[in-house]
C-alpha cells in the first residue's frame, strides 16, 4: 500500500532541511505546508514559548469512525549537532549521511512515515479512527515540545510514537526517567605559590566527593554519569569553584529519586569537612513509563508487525522519549523502533527497506485499529 519511490525521496528531502534543536522553524513550516496539501488543518502551538525554541508543535487531526479508538501519531521534528547541511547518500539499500553530519534519520524516519500514512488513507479511502498527528519541537533537547503541549485538548487514548532505536519491529513498552543534576563546588582563592595554605582547592574537594560516589550503571534500573565539569581561572590561583553537571536514570521513580538525592549529600558531607561550600540542585526532565504486554496498545503493534512481515520485539529502552510524556499524561503510548542505527553519530544510517516497513507497520496499525 505504501509508495517506496515517494518514501525515499521525501526522506531526501526532509534530512537536507536544517532542523537542530530549538531551531526548528523551517522544518515546521515546510511541515505544515505538506499537511495542508494533504487537505488537513495543521496548527501551531505556543509551546516553544515555555523554552524559547524557533517553533511550536505542528498538530493535525483526522476524523474517524467513532467507535475506534482514538490514536496519536508522533515523532520530533529536531536533531541533533553535527545536523546541519546534511548530504544523504544511497549506497544500495541504504541510507547514510556522507560522513561530516548526522544522517537525521531521527526522527525524519518517523515524519516520513506518518505523513506517507495519511496519503495512504486519502489514495485507498482507508477506514480510520480518530487520528491525531503531533510533530513536536525541542525533543531532542528534553522533550520540551510535548511537555509543554496542552496535553488537555488530545483526544487520543493511545499513542505510538515512531522515535525508538533498532530494527523496525522493536516496541518499547518501558523507559527510564531522568534527572539532571547541577554542583557548584564553593572553595576559597589564594596565590598558589606564596598563600596556598590559605586556599580550599574546589577541585581537590569535588574530586573527592566524586570519588565516593557510585557512577555507570547502578542497579538492573539505573545508570547515572557525569557529563560536564569545569573550574578554576589560572594555574597560579587555588581553585575556588567547580561546576559539575550529571544525570540520572531509571526505570523505577524512587530510585530515580534516591540515587539523585545521594549525590547531594555525599557531596554536602565532603564540602563540610574541607570548610567549603555547596549548591547543589536537581529537576525531573521526565518520568519512567512501563506499559503491560497485554495493553491494547502493544498488542496492536504486536499483530500489526507480524503482518507487515516483521518480527515483534517488546522490550525496554534505556532512553526517553515523547511516549514518557504522553504516559504521563494518562495516554498510553509506546515507542516504535523507525530502523536508524548508530543515531547521533556521524556514521548514522537507515536500510530503505526500514523506511518501508516502517510506513506499512503504521498503515496496518490504522487499519487494525
Amino acid at each position: 500500500m505504501v509508495n517506496k519511490e515517494r518514501i525515499i525521496n521525501e526522506f531526501m528531502e526532509l534530512v537536507k532541511v536544517n532542523s537542530l534543536t530549538f531551531k526548528e522553524r523551517k522544518m515546521a513550516d515546510l511541515l505544515f505546508s505538506k499537511l495542508e496539501g494533504l487537505g488537513l488543518k495543521p496548527f501551531e502551538d505556543k509551546s516553544h514559548d515555555n523554552f524559547q525554541g524557533e517553533a511550536g508543535n505542528i498538530i493535525a487531526r483526522l476524523k474517524g469512525k467513532k467507535e475506534a479508538t482514538p490514536l496519536l501519531l508522533c515523532s520530533h521534528m529536531d536533531r541533533v549537532t553535527p545536523g546541519e547541511d546534511i548530504n544523504p547518500v544511497i549506497k544500495g539499500n541504504r541510507i547514510e549521511s556522507d560522513g561530516t553530519t548526522v544522517l537525521g534519520s531521527d526522527d525524519a524516519a518517523g515524519i516520513v512515515a506518518i505523513l506517507e500514512v495519511v496519503r495512504c488513507i486519502k489514495e485507498n479511502n482507508l477506514e480510520h479512527g480518530p487520528i491525531e498527528i503531533i510533530f513536536t519541537s525541542a525533543e531532542e533537547g528534553g522533550l520540551f515540545g510535548s511537555k509543554y503541549l496542552n496535553h488537555k485538548e488530545l483526544k487520543s487514548e493511545m499513542g505510538y510514537v515512531l522515535d525508538a532505536g533498532g530494527r523496525v519491529g522493536n516496541i518499547a513498552n518501558q523507559a527510564p526517567g531522568q534527572n539532571e543534576t547541577w554542583i557548584t563546588v564553593k572553595g576559597k582563592a589564594a596565590h598558589a605559590g606564596s598563600d596556598v595554605e590559605k586556599g580550599i582547592n574546589a577541585i581537590q574537594v569535588a574530586s573527592e566527593a566524586i570519588s565516593y560516589i557510585d557512577w555507570g550503571r547502578l542497579d538492573e534500573h539505573t545508570t547515572s554519569n557525569l557529563g560536564l565539569i569545569e573550574g578554576g581561572r589560572a594555574t597560579n590561583i587555588v581553585c575556588d569553584f567547580v561546576n559539575i553537571k550529571g544525570e540520572v536514570r531509571s526505570k523505577c521513580q524512587e530510585n530515580l529519586d534516591f540515587y539523585t538525592l545521594n549525590i547531594g549529600k555525599l557531596f554536602a558531607a565532603v564540602t563540610a569537612k574541607w570548610g567549603a561550600k555547596l549548591d547543589f540542585t536537581w529537576r525531573n526532565i521526565y518520568s519512567p513509563f512501563s506499559l503491560d504486554n497485554d495493553e491494547y496498545v502493544i498488542k496492536l503493534a504486536v499483530r500489526a508487525a507480524w503482518e507487515t512481515g516483521v518480527k515483534p520485539v517488546v522490550k525496554s529502552s534505556g532512553g526517553g522519549s515523547d511516549a514518557n510524556i504522553f504516559n504521563a499524561v494518562g495516554i498510553p503510548s509506546v515507542n516504535l523502533g523507525i530502523g536508524t542505527q548508530k543515531a547521533h553519530t556521524t556514521e548514522e544510517y537507515i536500510h530503505i527497506s526500514e523506511l518501508v516497513n516502517l510506513a506499512q507497520l503504521v498503515v496496518n496499525i490504522i487499519k487494525l485499529a
